[in-house]
This record gives C-alpha cells, sequence and structure tokens, in this order.
C-alpha cells in the first residue's frame, strides 16, 4: 500500500491532503505512478502537466523523505510526496 501526499498548490489543486493506494502491478516508478494517476483523474493531468498551478509541471516528488528522480523504482509500502518547487531568500 502506497501513502501518497500532497503539500501547497498541489494539495489545493487536488482537494486531499493524501490518499493511499494499493500499488498497481503495472507500476514500477515514480513516472508510472504519474501516470497513472493522471489517467484517472483530469485534476491529476493540470498539476503533473503544468496546465494548473505547479509552473510548468515543475511538481518535485519524495520517496520515504528522499527527494527522488521519476525514475526512480517503488515499492510497496513507500510514502511518496508531491510538492511544487520552493524558492527562498
Amino acid at each position: 500500500m502506497l501513502n501518497i501526499q500532497y503539500f501547497a498548490s498541489i494539495r489545493e489543486a487536488l482537494n486531499r491532503s493524501e490518499e493511499e493506494l494499493e500499488l498497481p502491478r503495472d507500476v514500477k516508478s515514480v513516472q508510472a505512478l504519474i501516470d497513472y494517476l493522471v489517467s484517472g483523474n483530469p485534476h491529476f493531468e493540470a498539476v503533473f502537466t503544468g496546465s494548473g498551478d505547479s509552473k510548468d509541471g515543475k511538481v518535485l516528488v519524495a520517496v520515504n523523505q528522499t527527494i527522488v528522480d521519476r525514475g526512480h523504482l517503488l515499492s510497496q509500502n513507500d510514502e511518496v510526496a508531491f510538492f511544487p518547487p520552493m524558492t527562498g531568500g
């Protein structure tokens, strides 16, 4: 079971802060998870393709509290977090 968390503007766009999802058999990577989420919900498409407020589809991903790229492989019981790029000063 994946624990998926959404932060900041992504949480607002999806109207949810987290969900649990049984890892689909054909989903092996972060990108495959994104593709799976997008295929089932148009709100996800807006977030991950940049037509929403996430600035050109740039979404950061952390798996088990470590920033990863979209090729990162997933396992059952992973915690996946999606959040917009942060800026600081």
